[in-house]
């Protein structure tokens, strides 16, 4: 709010009782407990890849959304590598987290993620292909050439 400038402040005091001090106060921290059904809820990979997860694991629902990210991440560079392999360029590569709400404590938490690439690879069975691949050669050859003798 823009006003005139006065020598009193705009809010008034809080005074602390004796009893608590402000360092008391700021140094106690309270950590959600995770119900039953957070503690027995497990995260499992369903592809084919190896990658982490392949075995049921406990994530707890705070961390779940970095470690289920990360995950996601291990799939998007397999896609690269085999793209790389082969010869192959990654078209598009995005990564989808999927939420839910614990039934029972109400805690919000990352429930799984799906992980979806596109790679383009050369067709070489393509006489089309053949062909530009061919002129391709050709028009850059002799490019680089240093013709300071």
């Amino acid at each position: 709010m823009i006003g005139p400038i006065s020598n009193t402040p705009p809010y008034m005091p809080v005074s602390i009782s004796p009893d608590k001090s402000a360092s008391a106060q700021s140094s106690r921290k309270v950590e959600p407990t995770e119900c039953q059904t957070c503690k027995s809820r497990k995260y499992q990979d369903g592809s084919n890849e190896m990658v982490s997860f392949k075995a049921a694991t406990h994530i707890s629902p705070g961390s779940s959304a970095a470690k289920v990210m990360a995950h996601e991440q291990e799939h998007v560079a397999n896609a690269y590598k085999k793209a790389d392999e082969l010869g192959g360029k990654v078209i598009q590569a995005s990564v989808q987290l999927k939420t839910a709400i614990c039934p029972e404590c109400g805690r919000s938490y990352v429930a799984g993620g799906l992980t979806t690439t596109q790679i383009k690879y050369p067709n070489t069975n393509n006489p089309y292909q053949q062909n530009k691949q061919k002129s391709d050669s050709l028009s850059t050859s002799g490019m680089n050439i240093d013709l300071q003798t």
